[in-house]
């Protein structure tokens, strides 16, 4: 998978995961901590860390804009 898509298995299925939170931010009914264990995580802290690595931004600032 690495020499695919330049990623390990994990690091793929993370960036799934943190794309289809992104996608459920845009509705205000969910909150964070909701769609944090929906994609998969465990650990609100973790998710925030690996959303900003990704998005350069945390889920909060994403969602405002």
């Amino acid at each position: 998978l690495k020499s695919v898509v330049g990623q390990s298995s994990d690091e793929f299925i993370r960036s799934i995961r943190l794309k289809r939170a992104a996608q459920l931010l845009a509705d205000p009914n969910n909150t964070v901590s909701e769609i944090v264990y929906r994609v998969g995580f465990n650990d609100v802290k973790y998710f925030r860390k690996c959303f900003r690595k990704q998005f350069n931004t945390t889920p909060s600032e994403y969602r405002k804009n």
